[in-house]
């Protein structure tokens, strides 16, 4: 989906995240002297820039847990993106209106998340977005295209013309021209399967921050771990901090990773595949639950369906909690939001 998280399988740039893992100095996390450094990485992935940290007694076993956790991601990237050509994603959208394409087990289970949350918010999140090809954000490639355009484009986006067969393996769009995006369902499971490996290698504590997705276990030097959330509008201002520990997610959607500006106009890249236009009505949402499935969609679908709807939606989410910023800069906290960011109930 073109939404916030489409930059996932853009070319690689670093740009401002709503979420921010606060890992300055250690001093703040542990009242007791400090034996030993946390491990910490980063690397491209994705189109952005990826972070681990972890946390434990044997620095050996924790960088060869990030390496392997790394190598996991990049597997996955290479199934979902659609710059790349051989991708599963890319194979589907090529042979849209010819044939069903074999996907594997991954990919299938992405594509069934989203056509829940296509179900769930009536709409709102379309993968088949990436049919609005006539959209482009790319740096030194940005393009407007003519209405006219937009509207035939815009015929092909619909969600249900994606026929997904389990037992057989197969994902079809039915139409000739459709194309996926599923940059708005795809980098959190892969993060996920990134700390999954670093779980599996004995990591008790770790954080995964993908562009302002932040993943989290355990705990960081015997604190929880601390993730500020910025104003979109004013990034060097913090709208708060959470402190998360156990496993915690912290998904962000906004409108300020990748625009530009047309005719005086802002033109991001968080289209509303009711329009085939960029959202309105929201700046950023930050999003906080234990489990990536319960957020997984979720951001991007309350961008297109504005503050009032996408408040309504998050309230029917159990275990979610969310920071909506609207568009006329008032910010708008769950009851849950706001106690973890110290605000008071309401």
């Amino acid at each position: 989906m073109k939404s916030a998280e489409s930059t996932v399988f853009s070319p690689t740039r670093r740009r401002m995240a709503m979420a921010l893992p606060l890992l300055g100095c250690v001093s703040w996390a542990s009242a007791a002297p400090v034996s030993r450094a946390p491990q910490r990485a980063s690397r491209a992935l994705m189109g952005t820039q990826v972070d681990i940290v972890a946390d434990g007694e044997d620095g050996s076993v924790l960088r060869r847990a990030i390496d392997k956790a790394y190598a996991e991601m990049a597997r996955l990237e290479a199934l979902f993106s659609r710059y790349q050509p051989d991708s599963a994603v890319s194979r589907i959208s090529r042979a849209a209106g010819i044939q069903p394409v074999a996907v594997p087990a991954e990919v299938m289970a992405v594509l069934k998340t989203a056509q829940q949350m296509f179900r769930l918010s009536d709409g709102a999140f379309d993968i088949t977005v990436g049919s609005l090809k006539g959209w482009s954000f790319e740096a030194g490639q940005h393009t407007v295209p003519p209405a006219s355009l937009v509207a035939r484009q815009r015929q092909l986006v619909d969600a249900r013309r994606l026929v997904l067969n389990e037992s057989a393996g197969t994902a079809y769009l039915t139409r000739h021209d459709m194309a996926l995006d599923l940059g708005g369902i795809a980098k959190l499971p892969i993060l996920e399967a990134g700390m999954r490996v670093l779980r599996q290698q004995g990591v008790s504590n770790a954080l995964i921050n993908g562009g302002g997705d932040v993943l989290v276990v355990g705990q960081l030097q015997g604190r929880p771990w601390r993730v500020g959330l910025r104003d979109p509008r004013a990034p060097e201002r913090l709208l708060g901090a959470l402190s998360v520990q156990g496993q915690a997610v912290v998904a962000s959607s906004g409108d300020y990773e990748r625009y530009f500006f047309a005719a005086g106009k802002r033109e991001h890249h968080i289209l509303d595949p009711r329009t085939g236009y960029p959202t309105v009505g929201v700046h950023g949402v930050s999003l906080l639950a234990r489990d990536v499935a319960q957020v997984n969609g979720l951001g991007a679908a309350m961008m297109v369906q504005g503050a009032k709807a996408g408040q309504a939606l998050v309230a029917r989410q159990p275990g979610v909690d969310a920071l909506v910023v609207a568009g006329d800069g008032g910010a708008w906290y769950s009851a849950g939001m706001a106690v973890a960011l110290g605000r008071g109930a309401g």
